[in-house]
């Protein structure tokens, strides 16, 4: 049992300790949760609180799901289920289904699309394949909203869709859709989820049966759940709370496809007596990175408070951020494989990079610059590592070897030269790529050697199989290209943040609506979050080369480039924030519109708790009544005692920040703003005369 609280931290520890029932943990970037729910789960089976075939736990991606159950397998942990969510309840319905529906088993559709365009195709709708996927990924967000056909108009209305084609078309869409699905009796991934739970749901014997088997359940990146989901994991449930969720709600990136954070947010009022424990020491990211994400997540607007995690580097010091601007984006992608080139000469693995952007159309540029300079690169969302036809034959060359002499590397690699691995590589195209996806065999075999005591070729083989199912590649040489949304989960020690203009992030069609802006802010806060130790930001004024500047940096930059940078001056002068259309504003604690003037300024609701600094307050009035007298003016005339208490409570430290709160415009901030930011970052009063 020491070995298994062994070098974990007090708050990582408290976790694990904590008894069974209801458990939140806040978990930001970089701070170790899938370490703490492991041992959580390895530490509640050694205690004997549960059985590890007791426990169920779930969480979004195969490859995060292989990644949990290869971990609790080095704790000594065996017979525990860690599935997606969908994996989970293909099991049980595939189980329940002569009990609950009877009759042949439904196949599960394996082209949605082609359903879909069946269905457009009846309506005389398009079906081309850009209007296709768009009108599947409303179909799928509608049924992780738990919408009918009829309620999807108005959701769409509410929730303010892009949608691809008018609403009444869509919900007539919707419906042809499970009609055809019906008449062949066939499921699509989301009806695993509906069926499953109304199984539980409508079925006392059905779920008891269940509920005895599972009596622990866990549920990781828990601020991903959709109402789908939820309503799942409720049917597993039932009456009982021995439930672990851990989540991060700065985190949230998928509320396009029906993810909330709610359910991570209001875990603590639906469960009073839950056990909330916070993990803030991030053992991934230098200080110098863990400060530029906190930066980025610290002015998002309507933060719930149970969002506010803030992040505490652990690592020693590393080099600071890079802030570059271009002309124009053959500029910028030149200049960025360049730095790429400095750093693969400085030691850096190719692997250990990563080019990452808002949109998949950016990485051409970025293909030809590497390319140009001969860097290998790997676009993230390709075929994966384990389809490969080198990688399949290999597989079944290892599997046909028998037992041959030497260690398992050496038998491994003995085997791979059958089918193409030299001991040199071949110099380039299909066969360096064919080569390489043999070597990291080679090398997951090494890994595999030193981590499994009587590593053998069997046993090895066993492992591939484990991985291929769980969609676990071994790293590939190559510098990542890969989208925003398609880093989630990964890191790299070096990561280049590009393409950071209005329009793109935040993309275009954010523009408007505050919650999908800070979605857009929470997807940067997320790319930031991705480096170890180097990190790089930049933008470009124009998109092909001698074109017109017309673009601005992202607003989102303003409060993170340092004010004496050279990036922090564009087109001859500073550039003030893009102005922002008006929107609601909401309380930053609890998230509700806000209505009153005072609590616009406070950006709370008065029922809400202050933290305001009284210290901070007091030097703050001292410099007021200062000004004042210097200004022959009322105090009020300088500022509002509603704006000292929000510049206390909100403590801004830079413009960005200031202008931010409600009554100071543009004019204060000429007059003022540099005392009142000077008090907010020293901390020291204003001595009046």
């Amino acid at each position: 049992m020491d070995a298994l609280l062994e070098g974990l931290d007090p708050e990582q520890r408290a976790a694990v300790e904590a008894p069974r029932g209801p458990v939140c943990v806040l978990a930001g970037a970089g701070t170790g949760k899938t370490r703490t729910i492991t041992h959580r789960i390895a530490y509640l089976c050694q205690r004997g609180h549960v059985a590890p075939s007791q426990v169920l736990a779930v969480t979004f991606t195969k490859r995060a799901a292989g990644e949990m159950r290869t971990r609790l397998r080095s704790l000594d942990v065996h017979g525990a289920q860690a599935v997606t969510f969908h994996a989970a309840a293909s099991r049980q319905l595939r189980y329940f289904w002569p009990r609950v529906i009877g009759g042949p088993r439904w196949e599960l559709v394996d082209q949605k699309i082609r359903v879909v365009a069946r269905a457009a195709s009846r309506l005389g709708m398009p079906t081309e394949s850009d209007a296709l996927r768009d009108l599947t990924s409303e179909i799928e967000w509608a049924k992780a909203s738990l919408l009918t056909p009829e309620d999807y108009p108005a959701a769409a209305a509410r929730a303010a869709r892009d949608i691809p084609a008018p609403a009444e078309q869509i919900m007539k869409l919707y419906t042809t859709y499970e009609q055809l699905k019906t008449e062949a009796q066939l499921l699509d991934f989301d009806d695993l989820l509906l069926y499953t739970a109304g199984a539980l749901e409508d079925n006392a014997e059905v779920a008891q049966e269940f509920r005895d088997r599972y009596r622990c359940f866990v549920v990781d990146e828990y601020q991903d759940v959709t109402p789908l989901q939820q309503r799942v994991l409720d049917s597993w449930l039932g009456a009982r709370d021995d439930l672990t969720v851990v989540g991060d709600a700065n985190q949230t990136i998928y509320s396009f496809a029906g993810a909330s954070p709610q359910p991570l947010l209001n875990f603590g009022r639906r469960f009073p007596e839950a056990v909330v424990v916070r993990l803030e020491r991030d053992y991934r990211s230098t200080p110098q990175v863990v400060e530029l994400a906190n930066d980025v997540i610290k002015w998002a607007r309507g933060r719930p408070a149970g969002s506010r995690l803030q992040l505490i580097g652990q690592r020693p010091d590393g080099p600071k951020p890079r802030f570059h601007e271009f002309d124009d984006e053959p500029s910028e992608a030149d200049a960025v494989a360049g730095r790429v080139k400095t750093l693969l000469d400085e030691g850096v693995a190719a692997s250990e990079i990563a080019i990452l952007y808002r949109v998949n159309a950016q990485s051409e540029v970025y293909e030809q610059a590497l390319a140009g300079l001969g860097i290998p690169y790997l676009v993230r969302g390709g075929e994966r590592f384990f389809e490969r036809a080198e990688v399949r034959q290999a597989m079944i060359t290892l599997r046909s070897s028998g037992a041959p002499d030497g260690s398992l590397p050496e038998v491994v690699r003995s085997a791979l030269h059958r089918v193409g691995l030299t001991d040199e590589p071949p110099t380039g195209g299909s066969a360096r790529e064919r080569w390489e996806s043999l070597l990291a065999i080679v090398e997951l075999a090494e890994e595999f050697a030193a981590a499994t005591p009587d590593a053998d070729l069997p046993r090895f083989c066993v492992e591939l199989d484990m991985r291929a199912e769980a969609q676990h590649p071994p790293t590939v040489e190559g510098v990542t290209l890969a989208s925003l949304h398609a880093s989630k989960g990964l890191e790299w020690d070096a990561v280049f943040l590009v393409g950071l203009v209005e329009g793109t992030m935040p993309i275009q069609y954010a523009d408007g609506d505050e919650a999908k802006i800070e979605e857009e802010r929470r997807l940067l806060y997320v790319g930031v979050t991705r480096a170890r130790e180097h990190i790089w930001l930049s933008w470009a004024l124009a998109r092909a080369a001698g074109g017109r500047k017309y673009r601005r940096r992202s607003r989102f930059l303003y409060s993170l480039v340092p004010e004496n940078h050279p990036a922090a001056r564009v087109s001859g002068g500073a550039q003030r924030p893009p102005l922002m259309k008006k929107e609601k504003p909401t309380c930053r604690v609890c998230a509700s519109t806000l209505v009153e003037a005072q609590a616009v300024k406070l950006g709370r609701c008065r029922s809400c708790p202050s933290d305001v600094d009284e210290e901070l307050l007091e030097s703050l009035r001292r410099w007021r009544a200062g000004r004042a007298r210097e200004l022959k003016v009322p105090a009020y005339v300088v500022f509002t005692d509603a704006t000292l208490m929000a510049i206390a409570e909100q403590r801004p430290t830079d413009s960005a920040g200031l202008v931010a709160i409600s009554g100071i415009g543009a004019s204060k901030l000429d007059k003022f703003g540099d005392d009142v930011l000077g008090l907010v970052r020293a901390g020291v009063g204003y001595s009046a005369t």
